[in-house]
């Protein structure tokens, strides 16, 4: 980093008197073994390892490109490098730099590198924000190492930053910060001098509150925590209570145990108000699974069962909708997942409603569990292997597309189940349609001999 005086001072200030600083700053890693979660890109011999020096070999350490959410650890990397390497450490944000701030890194970089040896290490946040003619102007620095560059983005980058610097760069994919890392994190700032120091605990159901309010950022559940403490102390009292926790963040604890009862209670709550069509009550239990932390991808593969369960096809558009809010979910996450599950919600409690398709295939199980099966007729086995013909396999059957209709009168189940029927459609929204369609479908079946 190459600080200004004011730089200087403010970092001189924030040794002298840590508590200058947000804890969220202060708890920041020193070293990359500080470093919560993300162990997959911190194994010996990894790209960030040896932008740290890490290591040593004819191969120099690459440019990387580190994706992921807000809060998980793109910028602590970035300030991990810069404390811990003997290189020259600039950083730029895409969101006040230009293409006339980069050159003079750039420049800098060629004058240090030729005058002195000291390579330049590059950390450019929100690298997305930059036009494809701002990313171009990093192109040479990058190919001729004159730069290694560290990017971070939240979006991702095969659409957000341009092809030949994504050839150029390692993209390394940051993973959302479990529970598990968080509350190590927050027992570290509850406990260490350059946290909190010891000066308060932390109660289950307030860290477990804590948890759900982060939504598996880090900065916030440190933010959250610090807010408490103060809270806390300001009241004389040491232990961080849920209610501190709640008068401190101003937002309530939602009773929702995400491994208890209430986090089925209010899935089947959500799931049973859609197929009630009960569109409010839905997006209340949704807003309250949100509120909570759930995992939007649990939410996500109810609402693809319930299409299928609840909907069927009374409204066939409704699982590729509930797919397709699935995959949207599983790409962008918490929190804009909630705009794509709430979409979800509504089309499927506004759909017309059928069980047809999941009675069908429950009856049809419930037969075969109970000994209904029965050879398949010799005419639709398998024909195609040398001696089937003399058995008999494949014999009389008729090529459906070889007559009228496409709709040969044959045989298909077995002889046991010969004109047992599973699927009943209802009168209900586009299932009318395949009501009709059944009934004219089993009449040409059955032939003139039905």
């Amino acid at each position: 980093m190459e600080p200004d005086l004011f730089t200087a001072a403010a970092e001189e200030r924030q040794e002298k008197d840590p508590s200058s600083s947000p804890l969220a700053v202060r708890m920041r890693p020193r070293t990359l073994d500080e470093v919560v979660g993300q162990s997959h890109l911190l194994k010996p011999g990894s790209p960030l390892r040896r932008l740290v020096g890490e290591g040593s070999g004819p191969a120099g350490a690459s440019s990387v490109i580190l994706w992921g959410p807000p809060g998980i650890g793109k910028t602590t990397l970035a300030y991990v490098v810069s404390k811990a390497t003997d290189k020259r450490f600039v950083e730029l944000s895409a969101i006040t730099a230009g293409v006339k701030e980069v050159r003079a890194v750039i420049d800098g970089a060629r004058r240090a590198s030729g005058g002195y040896g000291k390579e330049t290490v590059l950390f450019l946040d929100e690298i997305h924000r930059f036009s494809k003619a701002q990313q171009d102007s990093l192109l040479p620095a990058v190919e001729n190492r004159w730069v290694t560059l560290i990017a971070a983005t939240t979006e991702n980058p095969y659409f957000s930053v341009i092809s030949p610097l994504l050839s150029r760069s390692l993209l390394l994919t940051l993973e959302p910060l479990t529970d598990e890392d968080l509350s190590g994190l927050m027992d570290r700032a509850v406990t260490e001098e350059r946290g909190l120091g010891g000066a308060v605990e932390l109660a289950d159901d307030a860290r477990a509150h804590l948890l759900r309010i982060a939504g598996g950022d880090a900065r916030r559940a440190l933010t959250a925590l610090e807010a408490a403490a103060g809270g806390a102390l300001a009241k004389s009292e040491r232990e961080i209570t849920l209610q501190t926790v709640e008068e401190a963040v101003d937002r309530a604890a939602v009773t929702y145990d995400r491994d208890g009862d209430q986090h089925y209670d209010v899935a089947s709550a959500l799931i049973k108000s859609i197929r009630g069509s009960d569109v409010d009550a839905a997006l209340h239990y949704l807003a309250r699974m949100i509120e909570a932390g759930e995992d939007p991808r649990f939410i996500a593969r109810r609402l693809m069962i319930s299409a299928s369960e609840d909907i069927g096809l009374a409204d066939p558009q409704a699982l590729p909708l509930a797919v397709a809010a699935a995959q949207a979910v599983a790409m962008i996450g918490f929190p804009e997942a909630a705009l794509t599950l709430s979409h979800a919600t509504i089309a499927l409690a506004l759909a017309p409603k059928s069980n047809a398709a999941t009675n069908a295939i429950f009856a049809a199980r419930e037969d075969v569990r109970n000994g209904l099966a029965g050879p398949v007729p010799s005419h639709l086995r398998d024909g195609h292997y040398k001696g089937a013909a003399k058995l008999g396999h494949a014999q009389g059957y008729v090529y459906p597309h070889d007559v009228p209709g496409a709709i040969a009168a044959q045989q298909y189940a077995p002889d046991a189940l010969h004109g047992r029927r599973y699927y009943e459609p209802t009168r209900y929204g586009a299932e009318a349609r395949y009501a009709d369609v059944v009934e004219k479908v089993r009449e040409r079946l059955k032939g003139d001999g039905g």
